[in-house]
């Protein structure tokens, strides 16, 4: 129906409208400790966010190398031109349903269930590169929350130690100055992972048409996908904001710092190591690392069983989404 450079510039098109989402949706990860502890405005927060999403998308390209070549063999899947556009619709399918009811899943396992199932619809499981997605993908997926809580737990243990005969007035003060270090590094690190994963889908496209002849992120690429996550970050995602500030564990400033600053260190240390990790995971898994210092209670348990189902679900059903969707933009291109 379309020749081949119409059918890639809707790839690019529909690329950067996840970015979009994924900004939109995950920008709780980085404003919603700062936020709900009212160090900042809800205002100012979203605006550094986006600036420092912005700054961070353009620090690295690990991640982005894994989504190029890490998860799908590029050789295998050569020439199927519907491939990333079916799983970018499957990603942002599911990104919608759960930015409509307020659930903070993850972006990030959505494109990935995504890219998988249209992968197997193309060429079936041959076409999956087994050991990235096990490394990359399956470890990183259990580790980061995992790494996160403990990250948080003992965080939060140091600065009691460390604050122990301060008055609870004069440590609140002091955190609510250093929230704004941490929030800043949480935002940039957020743009070092989530950002680099849409410029991986969009240089495995490049790839698949024959632009580019190595998994290399353009220059075009990086800002074209840092700019619209900004743009997504800078309209916010206010129900998951909610749920997150609110809804899990009673924030103060000196929560937000440790649960921003642990989860901050996790994202950077995956992004390093070029893991697609979700953000969303990590800093929620902080946040019930950094409130379990407090007492157990303190914490609201029930709500963390809804967000491991949603976490649970991501990958399968936008894997689903993406499968399908490869089948009906294949009916429709051929």
């Amino acid at each position: 129906m379309f020749d081949i450079p119409v059918l890639l510039a809707l790839i690019v098109l529909v690329a950067l409208i996840f970015d979009f989402t994924n900004g939109a949706h995950d920008c709780a990860n980085a404003i919603a400790t700062v936020v709900s502890t009212k160090v900042v405005t809800p205002r100012f927060a979203v605006g550094a966010a986006a600036l420092l999403n912005l700054a961070g998308a353009l620090l690295g390209t690990e991640v982005a190398k894994t989504l190029g070549s890490g998860i799908v063999l590029p050789q295998v899947v050569e020439g199927s031109h519907v491939l990333v556009l079916a799983a970018l619709v499957g990603a942002i399918v599911w990104n919608c349903i759960t930015w409509y009811f307020g659930i903070p899943s993850s972006s990030s396992h959505a494109l990935i269930g995504g890219l998988i199932g249209a992968a197997v619809a193309d060429a079936g499981f041959d076409a999956l590169n087994g050991k990235g997605i096990i490394d990359k993908v399956l470890i990183p997926l259990v580790a980061s929350p995992l790494a996160g809580f403990f990250m948080g737990y003992l965080i939060m243990w140091i600065i009691y130690w460390a604050c122990s005969r301060m008055s609870r007035r004069r440590v609140n003060g002091a955190f609510r100055r250093l929230q704004l270090v941490s929030a800043a590094f949480m935002a940039t690190s957020h743009g070092l992972n989530d950002a680099q994963k849409t410029m991986g889908i969009i240089t495995l496209a490049l790839l698949i048409f024959g632009k580019i002849d190595a998994v290399e992120v353009p220059l075009w690429v990086k800002l074209s996908c840092a700019g619209a996550m900004a743009t997504g970050t800078a309209v916010g995602g206010w129900k998951i904001v909610k749920t997150m500030g609110h809804r899990i564990f009673k924030l103060e400033p000196v929560h937000g710092f440790a649960a921003e600053t642990s989860a901050s260190l996790v994202i950077t240390g995956a992004s390093m190591m070029g893991a697609p990790v979700s953000t969303t995971h990590t800093i929620t898994a902080c946040i019930f690392g950094v409130g379990s210092t407090k007492r157990l209670s303190a914490v609201r348990w029930n709500v963390a069983g809804s967000l491991l189902t949603a976490w649970v679900l991501t990958l399968p059903a936008a894997g689903a989404v993406g499968f399908v969707s490869y089948w009906l933009l294949h009916f429709i291109w051929n």
